[in-house]
């Protein structure tokens, strides 16, 4: 018996390339619940049990990788005994600062986070 040896490489470069196609195929029919669980309301976790916004969760979900989970400072500075207005704080959040602090990441809750982020100690 003379079998050809390429056929079990085809066999298995047609499976590969099908079960390809068809995970790309899930993927994009799976786009749209993807990008809903990331910008709808995928951010109820800077939300209170009161509906509030919760300026310790944003923290935890958008701050904690620059400036660390001590606010001691990481990539960024430390939060902890700011020498900034409540204003500029709410200035430094909505608009950001140079080119390492982007601005929006708490929209709409500037007040709150300064507020909070004046009580570190």
């Amino acid at each position: 018996m003379n079998r050809n040896p390429i056929i079990p490489f085809i066999l298995i470069m047609v499976f590969g390339l099908g079960l390809v196609f068809f995970l790309s195929m899930e993927g994009l029919n799976n786009a749209d619940e993807m990008a809903e669980g990331e910008h709808g309301e995928g951010h109820g976790e800077e939300v209170a049990e009161g509906g509030e916004f919760d300026p310790e969760a944003a923290y935890q979900s958008s701050c904690i990788g620059c400036h660390g989970g001590d606010y001691q400072g990481a990539v960024g500075p430390s939060l902890v005994g700011l020498d900034y207005s409540k204003e500029e704080i709410v200035d430094i959040l909505a608009n950001g600062k140079g080119g390492g602090m982007p601005g929006g990441l708490v929209a709409g809750n500037e007040e709150a986070m300064a507020e909070w982020l004046l009580t570190l100690e």
